[in-house]
């Protein structure tokens, strides 16, 4: 339910936000029971991931939307343009505020999206806790609404320095607008004495960053963040690819998104891990983490081993039982990078898409092969 390698995640989230916690603990265990006991109908999500936008205005390396072999601009033609309309959120806002689910706006780059703090302020209306996952590059013109408008949590994706970082996003001068605009939604919180939004800056390594990491921890100093997280590369080999192809036609479905993912990721284990191990050494008044947070053996085998699932955590996914992804069609999904549909919004409720026959076929099939293929590589199979 919460591995012990996550429980640092956890307690740091306890006295941040107890009452948050205390609601996440509450929901994980619904989905626990759930996932061993109910052979169809499933609890309410505990998180509900809101994809408001395709579009984006960086062209990070490792993006599987964007980057290098990105995916949308390769092969969703037209997608660039497609986001969510403000009724059709809202009404899933309205639908799901029964159960208050954690809700996360997503992208693209959500704050390209024009209604984005109108749609945060109708979820705090709701009493839902709200985050926003943002390249940071939209804050300086965006902070004092943000934080007028009672987000909870602002993760922010940083890769290093100024030259690094722009480098690997793409975009000259990124880090300077970033880091003037982190200072800024600070400044604001104390002038408002609010101490939300949380600040978490969010690290990708990859073959451009993962012998710097160090120095992102005085740029966490600098912006005054709350929590600075270390994520290992999302990747997949082609062979990978083509076992998660083969469970897809199982499903009916296409898993295009894994196709933005294929790639070598050009890190030496051995290398990162002398980093984490010094890094780990330090001591620090915010919250440093590592996710997955991999001893060194699965380290190695995380980044050589295309099917291992690393001690530590269960050998099964729960995502599709605790999370859900919807998207700017209305199409409700168990995974960001898979195509197979729940149902869709435009035509049925939400809760309606969440326990229906295609949503008890995935969760059998899932619960039946423990993992599929591809989950060995990504971050919800270690979050749960």
């Amino acid at each position: 339910m919460i591995s012990r390698h996550n429980l640092k995640r956890f307690f740091y989230k306890t006295l941040k936000q107890p009452g948050y916690a205390l609601k996440v603990f509450g929901k994980r265990l619904r989905a626990y029971f759930a996932y061993h006991f109910s052979a169809c109908k499933n609890s309410p999500p505990e998180a509900l991931t809101l994809f408001l936008t395709y579009r984006c205005n960086l062209r990070c390396k490792m993006c599987g939307q964007w980057g290098e072999r990105g995916i949308t601009k390769k092969q969703f033609v037209g997608y660039d343009q497609s986001e969510f309309s403000p009724e059709l959120v809202k009404a899933v806002i309205e639908e799901v505020s029964s159960f208050r689910p954690n809700i996360t706006l997503f992208g693209g780059e959500p704050l390209l999206y024009p209604q984005c703090v109108e749609i945060i302020r109708h979820i705090k209306k709701k009493g839902m806790h709200c985050l926003v996952i943002t390249n940071g590059s939209l804050l300086d013109e965006l902070a004092k609404e943000l934080v007028e408008s009672g987000l909870d949590e602002l993760n922010v994706s940083l890769d290093g320095k100024a030259a690094l970082h722009d480098n690997i996003r793409g975009m000259p001068g990124l880090f300077d607008k970033i880091t003037r605009g982190l200072k800024k939604v600070q400044d604001i919180k104390k002038q408002m004495d609010k101490h939300k939004p949380l600040i978490n800056l969010q690290c990708t390594i990859n073959r451009d960053n993962y012998n710097h990491l160090e120095e992102l921890i005085e740029v966490s100093r600098l912006v005054q963040a709350d929590s600075l997280t270390f994520h290992h590369l999302i990747f997949i080999t082609r062979a990978l690819k083509e076992k998660q192809d083969e469970v897809d036609r199982r499903l009916g479905c296409e898993s295009s998104g894994w196709e933005g993912f294929i790639f070598e990721s050009e890190i030496v284990p051995q290398v990162l891990y002398e980093k984490i191990k010094k890094i780990r050494q330090g001591r620090y008044k915010f919250n440093i983490d590592f996710y997955p947070n991999f001893a060194q053996p699965a380290l190695w085998h995380y980044y050589t081993n295309e099917r291992y699932a690393p001690e530590g955590y269960s050998q099964r996914c729960l995502s599709p039982w605790v999370v859900a992804y919807v998207f700017p069609d209305g199409e409700v999904r168990p995974c960001l990078n898979s195509n197979f549909s729940f149902g869709n919004i435009k035509t049925a409720g939400f809760m309606q898409a969440w326990n229906s026959p295609q949503a008890a076929r995935y969760r059998q099939e899932l619960k039946k092969d423990g993992i599929f293929p591809a989950c060995v590589r990504c971050t919800e199979l270690y979050r749960y």
